[in-house]
């Protein structure tokens, strides 16, 4: 069956490559391949590319693009900026993150970043020595010298387990992030309530599970939080998320990769050799296109899906997402009652909420009883301090920010019942929880839109299921994996890029597959090498 050349406007009968899905890491995919001389079909359900990689103006009437859903980079590694040339970069924050908190009846806080002795005093104020500050110093200098090593394997073929962990060549620090729960070592080394909770919340960024979780799913998040770019920090992306990804797609076409927007794929026929037929539905029906191999960047669950219910994710419970994502446009940053703190510098890094140690298991056990978390933690940061581009400049002059609150602890199921009243108590109750740290009610500094309505807008993890076919709202398509193969003397299961699939001719390159998860690009490299036969 050849594509309908006449009515879709493909180039070729038979495509080199197919990929399903225009998301960041299916763009990556698609400008190596076509930059390897390859032909290559991008089927896009969307209007637009991008997946939940994307800027959009959320606001009627507002000169405000935000990265609606994905919003901070650390993983992407620079080799794949420089391969594909790309037009982008990123902005380093001075501030990594300030925890409000209150004792003795004085509201105070800890701001890490800031200059190393700025930042050892704050420890000092907060504990009462410099204890803690030299447990997160040797803390985060191991995490240091794992990322260093972990982070150059993430686009070469993937290693075993031994071959990474002897790269790492550090026994214990193998031990804390690998074998034991993260509980242990967090409360091995800190005794702080606070900087407990601070540490701990790496591991649960869109992961539902407590410290001491024996499945580790807690410590290969964190794993996946601490190694990006070789140092763990979180980059602002200049001009928003859209960015990226409206690189990536002009990098892709500049190379002959042709993209079709509105090109939702229902089924790949294969029988794992001769070429794959890719069956899509467009707004005047449907049509079929070949390709020798084609690149699924989507959750396996979608992939087994599409090739007719087969399992490709080795028979995992079902993904379930946890988290809520709030973005919201204020006319000014609110004051704080903490007075010793610009909130410029506040919100410029992580502004973290309700995320003491035992705050943190307090929503994990209310959570897990099925309830909202009674004191919802959550993360907040500003984009428009470090990359004031995505306002328009009236809106500079006038001083309008933007605020993003990432929620913790929030699966899907708790959504399930009435999505849209859980999502109102839920964002409520996670308000109040700022507002106790500042000077000001938030509502007091919120913008308006054309409509006159607040700018603040929420998603669920059931929103994005809806919105993106997030698998459950997981925004890691599944619960993230070791970046290593599964036995010891072997690549079984991975393939040798950790892409592969049961057919030789399907290859996964979206967040669900090994070494998948946040905006890296990597997925999307490694499937673009395993289709290139390196």
């Amino acid at each position: 069956m050849t594509a309908m050349r006449g009515s879709q406007g493909f180039g070729h009968d038979v495509y080199d490559h197919v990929i399903v899905g225009g998301g960041h890491n299916g763009l990556v995919a698609a400008a190596y391949l076509a930059r390897a001389g390859r032909s290559v079909l991008v089927l896009e359900r969307l209007g637009h590319t991008g997946g939940a990689a994307i800027s959009t103006r959320p606001f009627a009437g507002v000169d405000a693009r935000l990265s609606r859903y994905s919003y901070l980079v650390s993983l992407l590694p620079p080799k794949i900026v420089q391969d594909l040339g790309l037009r982008f970069s990123v902005r380093r924050r001075t501030v990594s993150s300030y925890t409000p908190t209150e004792r003795d009846g004085r509201p105070g806080g800890l701001l890490v970043g800031g200059g190393e002795q700025r930042t050892r005093e704050s420890f000092a104020r907060l504990t009462g020595s410099d204890r803690e500050y030299e447990s997160w110093r040797d803390f985060y200098g191991t995490t240091g010298r794992v990322a260093r090593a972990v982070f150059p394997t993430l686009t070469e073929p993937l290693p075993t387990r031994a071959e990474l962990r002897g790269r790492i060549d550090d026994d214990a620090a193998w031990r804390m992030l690998f074998e034991e729960p993260l509980g242990r070592a967090v409360e091995a080394r800190f005794a702080d309530d606070l900087v407990r909770g601070v540490v701990l919340t790496d591991g649960l960024i869109g992961t539902f599970a407590g410290a001491h979780d024996p499945s580790l799913a807690q410590n290969r998040c964190f794993l996946y939080h601490v190694i990006g770019g070789g140092t763990g920090d979180w980059d602002v992306p200049v001009g928003g998320m859209g960015a990226l990804t409206d690189a990536l797609a002009a990098a892709a076409r500049s190379a002959g990769a042709e993209i079709a927007t509105g090109h939702e794929v229902l089924r790949i026929d294969t029988d794992g050799t001769a070429p794959a037929e890719v069956v899509f539905r467009t707004a005047t029906g449907e049509g079929r296109v070949v390709g020798r191999t084609v690149l699924v960047n989507a959750s396996p669950q979608a992939l087994a899906e599409l090739l007719g219910g087969t399992r490709a994710d080795g028979g995992e419970p079902a993904p379930e997402g946890a988290q809520l994502k709030v973005n919201m446009l204020l006319r000014r940053l609110p004051r704080l009652r903490d007075t010793t703190v610009d909130p410029r510098e506040a919100f410029g890094g992580t502004f973290h909420i309700a995320e003491g140690y035992a705050e943190l298991a307090r929503a994990h056990a209310e959570a897990s009883a099925g309830e909202l978390p009674s004191v919802p933690p959550s993360e907040i940061y500003c984009h428009s301090l470090s990359d004031p581009t995505i306002l328009g400049p009236e809106l500079v002059e006038q001083g309008y920010q933007t605020l993003t609150l990432f929620g913790l602890h929030t699966p899907a199921r708790l959504f399930e019942k009435d999505n849209r009243q859980a999502r109102e108590v839920l964002l409520t109750a996670t308000l109040a929880q700022l507002d106790a740290h500042l000077a000001e009610p938030l509502t007091d500094c919120l913008a308006f839109d054309a409509d006159g309505r607040p700018c603040i807008e929420a998603k669920t993890p059931l929103d994005l299921e809806r919105e993106l076919r997030l698998p459950g709202g997981h925004i890691f398509h599944r619960d993230l994996s070791w970046p290593y193969a599964d036995g010891d003397g072997d690549v079984a299961g991975g393939g040798r890029w950790g892409v592969e699939t049961a057919h030789p001719n399907i290859l996964l390159c979206g967040a669900g597959a090994i070494r998948g998860g946040g905006v890296s690009g990597v997925p999307g490299h490694n499937a673009a090498m395993a289709a290139l036969g390196r």
